[in-house]
């Protein structure tokens, strides 16, 4: 089988480097010099620092080549880069192949989800998305992780099982496809909230709070949206919620904390060369909750945070002072 895997960052890089174990993997990139750490010296030291590639991997600046030998295609493109390079590839493409998004965010302009552009654009292919609490960083170093494959087509979802699935990464299937999107893009905007809550010194019981509430904040959306309650409980919801507020390692995680700290968003941002999905997607979800009528007081505080709109200390307090009511409310 050959596989294609467009983006060269730390998670499609690690993607590739898995799957190239067992199967002939290109990595599409389109900066030349990771182009030539990972076919020569088997590295990609700005995404992935000390860590050792498979030496099968191969990397290639030529979308044409890599979309047109691919029996599977995977996407780790940002969101909103995801719709420009999926139409540079979709004319290449093979029919009725699987189109795998790893992205986690919602397109600004429209609030598509990857895999409804992969459908939009690629009508003859199977859109599927993986998903779950994985950093790049420790996956590469070997320890444990699991993840989630969603499609609607049940078949496909177990042909995907068995690709990405390994003794330390353990893949299972879920036909939620909306919930499981879903879950990746909001669990970031929380984790921006705890992040936040810890720059602040607020406290473990505070960042649980948080987690916990933006996780019925999640799952009312997604319920709304179309999503089983379910699906918000399991790796793609949870799992990948409990990751992303509490390491180090998380961007978005980070992005938050430096804002307790005191920068402003726009020097934190200058200071990342990697994507934070949750600050580019924030506004999407709160033209989503409007939408349907989805009351979200976290990610509308931590909207109003990332686009300037409050600083830390209003957006902190109005947290605090967020209005409740029953916990048991239904979703």
């Amino acid at each position: 089988m050959n596989i294609g895997v467009i983006g060269g960052g730390s998670w499609g890089t690690t993607i590739a480097h898995l799957l190239s174990r067992r199967f002939n993997v290109w990595l599409w990139a389109r900066n030349d010099q990771i182009i030539t750490n990972i076919n020569q010296q088997h590295q990609n030291p700005r995404y992935l620092p000390g860590a050792e590639l498979s030496p099968k991997l191969q990397a290639s600046g030529d979308l044409a080549q890599v979309a047109s030998t691919a029996d599977l295609l995977v996407i780790a493109i940002p969101a909103q880069n995801f719709r420009q390079v999926l139409s540079a590839a979709q004319s290449y493409l093979q029919s009725d192949i699987p189109v795998v998004s790893l992205s986690k965010g919602l397109e600004l302009d429209t609030g598509a989800r990857m895999t409804e552009i992969i459908g939009e654009l690629c009508p003859n292919q199977i859109p599927a998305l993986l998903t779950g609490p994985n950093l790049a960083q420790e996956i590469m170093a070997g320890f444990a992780a699991a993840g989630v494959i969603a499609c609607n087509d049940q078949a496909t979802g177990q042909q995907l099982q068995e690709i990405f699935h390994s003794p330390l990464f353990r893949a299972y299937t879920n036909d939620d496809v909306i919930g499981c999107e879903l879950g990746g893009v909001l669990k970031n905007i929380v984790a921006i909230a705890a992040g936040m809550s810890d720059g602040l010194g607020a406290g473990d019981n505070t960042r649980s709070a948080i987690i916990t509430r933006g996780l019925a904040e999640m799952t009312r959306l997604g319920v709304a949206m179309g999503a089983r309650k379910e699906t918000f409980a399991g790796l793609a919801g949870l799992g990948d919620l409990i990751a992303t507020c509490t390491s180090a390692k998380s961007r978005n995680h980070t992005v938050g904390f430096r804002l307790g700290q005191g920068f402003s968003i726009q020097d934190i941002i200058d200071d990342m060369f990697m994507v934070a999905e949750g600050v580019k997607s924030a506004s999407a979800v709160m033209a989503l909750a409007k939408q349907y009528q989805i009351e979200m007081p976290i990610a509308a505080e931590v909207t109003l945070l990332v686009n300037g709109q409050k600083d830390i200390q209003q957006s902190f307090k109005a947290l605090l002072r967020a209005g409740v009511g029953r916990e048991d409310e239904p979703f």
